[in-house]
């Protein structure tokens, strides 16, 4: 995917939002995106060298879902242990809506790399730097607010 992406070269990244949505966007055209927490610990622990980007997603109807923050709690650790970029998104439907996926179960995406490993998104890499950015501020899982349709 060759998307026009804005140079950033080390300042805050001004719309995180808009990236992330290029770069899921681009992933689910080259089917290297995977919805849902179970089928994301599956990939994770079958192929955790393919897992290029983690989004994680919740809002207030599931903040006190006991179970899904451990799932998340273990993937943030896979993801630390791992070196794979994370986010947390607020708002699981639009997320689901971005990513096709209008089920329940869109509480993790992954973007994994493509198979020949060739390639390289300016959005992806722009949300890596973000990332990057974010923990040396501390901030080990940043919050991207999504941007409307």
């Amino acid at each position: 995917c060759l998307v026009k992406v804005e140079e950033s070269f080390g300042l805050k990244l001004k719309s995180p939002g808009k990236s992330l949505k290029e770069a899921l966007v681009c992933a689910q055209s080259e089917h290297r995106l995977t919805v849902g927490v179970y089928e994301s610990a599956k990939i994770m622990t079958e192929d955790p060298d393919s897992v290029s980007f983690c989004v994680l997603a919740t809002d207030e109807q599931f903040e006190w879902d006991v179970a899904l923050q451990i799932h998340f709690t273990l993937i943030q650790s896979f993801c630390f242990d791992n070196d794979i970029s994370i986010v947390r998104v607020s708002d699981t439907q639009r997320l689901a809506a971005i990513v096709g996926d209008e089920q329940e179960d869109a509480h993790c995406v992954l973007i994994t790399n493509p198979a020949d490993g060739s390639w390289e998104d300016p959005a992806l890499e722009k949300l890596h730097l973000f990332c990057e950015e974010s923990r040396r501020l501390n901030d080990w899982v940043p919050e991207i607010s999504l941007p409307e349709r």
